[in-house]
């Protein structure tokens, strides 16, 4: 079945250390995606997500600019972060490992995030939604985002490993009827 993501009940956030003592969040504010998604066959799930890299936000308008440049994420020139699955692997009833590809920056890399689906819901307007939430790490050097400043106490202003957190919730698009049999 094919579904799409709800933006207005989803979150795509993301965490890195500063420092070296203490973890800053961030999320994007604007994205879109599709997931073709059978309960009966969670293995044979597609998932294409697009992520505008300008909508960044870390609550603070500065290191939100710096974040934009060239020296990590280069918005202006590489307006979209996407993610294209290309398997899933059940782990539990509930919990699988969503492999795909990554790229940021024009750079493509495998990652893999472990999915829990929440299950699923009719609303009041008649529509159905299904939840999952997905969590993952990448080394944010792998995609050439290797800014960085050595710390005069040891360590680095920023660390190489990126946590992803998505909430996610989808909603679930109607499908097209059947052809009708044209005599011959």
């Amino acid at each position: 079945m094919s579904w799409i993501l709800d933006t207005a009940h989803t979150s795509v956030k993301f965490s890195v250390r500063h420092m070296m003592i203490t973890t800053v969040t961030g999320q994007f504010a604007k994205f879109s995606g599709t997931v073709d998604f059978d309960e009966a066959a969670p293995e044979k799930t597609q998932v294409h997500v697009k992520i505008e890299a300008a909508s960044l936000d870390t609550k603070d308008e500065k290191r939100d600019a710096h974040l934009k440049s060239p020296d990590f994420l280069d918005a202006a020139n590489h307006p979209y972060i996407e993610f294209k699955s290309t398997r899933v692997e059940r782990t539990g009833e509930h919990t699988a490992k969503l492999h795909g590809d990554l790229t940021i920056r024009g750079v493509t890399k495998p990652v893999t995030l472990d999915v829990e689906y929440l299950g699923k819901a009719k609303s009041p307007w008649g529509t159905w939604s299904a939840g999952f939430e997905a969590t993952g790490k990448i080394n944010r050097e792998d995609w050439g985002l290797t800014w960085n400043m050595p710390l005069e106490t040891g360590g680095w202003l920023v660390g190489k490993e990126v946590k992803i957190e998505i909430a996610a919730e989808l909603l679930q698009q109607a499908q097209p009827a059947a052809a009708e049999a044209v005599p011959a």
